[in-house]
């Protein structure tokens, strides 16, 4: 029997990539953004989960079998994520109709959970690598904490079972994401192999040297419907990642070999992508304008900050995902081939030359 969903934040990496493969399960699948875009075989909702009110009168009538939140909203403080993810939370699972049937809610954060807000990354005492589910919170404000809390305790008051989904970096397609990588590398690289610059690695020695993980957005999904579809993994708390793992110095060749240019061996200095892309955006919309490309703005499509954060890091990261396959989780994917994927995706999408 066919079931339905309700993905919010729908246009973004990971609910672009829950819809597509919820549509193709058969699921029937609905799309809440502030400004949705479209998605085949996904019914839009249009909603700024900020306004209680709003929300409640635009999920008016929609009792889904499962919730899947994607979605968060970038502010400059931790105070300010807190308050405002919170809301976002709150507003949207009080806004639904109250289930008279089983139903799932899913909530995305992410490995944040263990190395802090952005505002004390990686500082301070952290627990042990490989991050495992049971070394539990931080003693430090974070807005993933909040956004647990209110899950918590809407399915405390309304009886529904949850899954929290803590994704490494994830590797997909979305324009306008506050935190992308893979597109954030492919921009940088055609930048260097416009311009003859050095494909520089721009993060620290313990990421160039050190183990890492990451999560394709397509792994992720199939986490997601399988949590809420397994009983056994109802309320617990699950790191997802590809599966592999590998060394920066491996990787950053990879990438390289794949645009055609040459990548630079790290020399130990930190050269932040957000210093080297600085004063880019002109150069892209003059690439943009002669090839033909879909998006001419720099800022819809790179996050340098963000990608800054990661390959920054003092310390080595690797998640531990034995949570997962002692319940029957199977999902694996080479990170190679996801950012791959990903790349010859958004040149057939012609948002790289």
């Amino acid at each position: 029997m066919a079931k339905t969903v309700l993905v919010v934040g729908a246009s973004g990496i990971v609910g672009s990539a829950t819809t597509d493969l919820l549509v193709e399960q058969g699921w029937t699948v609905h799309g809440l953004a502030r400004r949705p875009t479209r998605q085949p075989g996904v019914q839009p909702i249009a909603a700024d989960l900020l306004d209680a009110s709003a929300t409640a009168a635009a999920l008016r009538g929609i009792a889904p079998d499962a919730v899947f939140i994607t979605t968060w909203l970038r502010q400059d403080s931790e105070a300010e994520n807190i308050r405002v993810n919170a809301a976002m939370v709150r507003n949207l699972l009080d806004g639904l109709t109250k289930p008279t049937a089983p139903r799932h809610v899913a909530l995305v954060t992410g490995l944040k959970h263990y190395l802090g807000p952005f505002e004390a990354y990686g500082q301070g005492t952290l627990p042990q690598t490989p991050f495992r589910e049971d070394q539990g919170r931080l003693d430090v404000e974070n807005f993933y904490y909040a956004q647990e809390d209110e899950v918590f305790a809407a399915a405390a008051r309304d009886g529904f079972t949850w899954s929290v989904h803590r994704p490494h970096t994830v590797i997909g397609l979305a324009v306008g994401n506050a935190m992308n990588m893979g597109t954030t590398l492919a921009v940088y690289a055609t930048l260097c192999r416009e311009t003859g610059r050095p494909f520089t690695f721009p993060g620290s020695a313990a990421q160039w040297s050190g183990l890492t993980d990451m999560t394709d957005a397509r792994q992720l999904a199939r986490h997601l419907i399988w949590a809420a579809d397994t009983e056994a993994a109802h309320d617990e708390a699950f790191n997802v990642v590809n599966g592999d793992v590998f060394r920066w110095q491996w990787m950053w060749h990879r990438i390289a070999d794949w645009f055609g240019i040459a990548a630079v061996p790290f020399d130990g200095i930190v050269r932040p992508l957000e210093r080297q892309m600085a004063n880019d955006a002109a150069l892209w919309r003059e690439i943009a304008t002669r090839e033909r490309l879909a998006e001419p703005d720099l800022g819809r499509l790179a996050s340098p900050w963000h990608t800054d954060a990661d390959l920054g890091r003092p310390i080595e990261v690797v998640t531990d995902m034995s949570k997962s396959r002692r319940l029957g989780f199977t999902g694996y994917q080479p990170t190679d081939d996801a950012f791959f994927a990903l790349f010859e995706r958004l040149r057939a999408d012609r948002l790289i030359p």
